[in-house]
């Protein structure tokens, strides 16, 4: 479960592999609809989820400026990729055992690789979250599982990550 780290056209590359216990169908509507992403991405999502459409994120839990994307690639409900600020996300998913379940292959393109453990961690907790909120967690649940970032953060350093970017105020440690 813990995600590849890598290159891809010369930028570093976090890669997760996942398989969700829900259909494909659920996991794009949590990923693709503003109102569903908010019970589990890190930042409020805005804008149009379409090719080509621009994107807001606002952070709501963290003193953080707004940042701006596009989206780079809608094909519903297979793939979703669109610029997070300065890294660039990609969700790739498919059918599994019978169209029951879902593999999801999630790609972070970083801005820098300073930062590859921080995001990596950081990624780790906020799929962990998706899934949580797939099954029906709530708000607690969800952040529940944030409260194992620290932990992600030392295993993605002690499996050699990049790890000289600093911590925001407020990411729990």
């Amino acid at each position: 479960m813990y995600a590849s780290y890598d290159s891809i056209e010369n930028r570093p590359t976090l890669r997760f592999e996942r398989r969700i216990a829900h259909p494909v169908e659920a996991v794009w509507s949590a990923i693709s609809e503003p109102a569903k992403l908010a019970g589990w991405f890190p930042t409020a999502v805005s804008g149009e989820m379409r090719a080509q459409g621009h994107l807001n994120f606002s952070f709501e839990e963290h003193d953080l400026p707004p940042m701006e994307g596009e989206v780079t690639e809608f094909d519903p409900p297979r793939v979703l990729a669109f610029g997070w600020g300065e890294d660039h996300l990609r969700f790739e998913l498919t059918p599994a055992e019978g169209g029951a379940q879902t593999d999801m292959r999630f790609t972070v393109r970083l801005g820098g690789e300073d930062k590859a453990a921080r995001d990596g961690a950081g990624w780790h907790v906020t799929l962990d979250a998706l899934e949580v909120a797939l099954d029906g967690g709530d708000k607690d649940a969800i952040d529940g599982v944030k409260d194992g970032w620290r932990q992600h953060y030392d295993e993605y350093e002690r499996r050699g990550f990049p790890a000289t970017a600093p911590i925001p105020d407020g990411v729990k440690s």
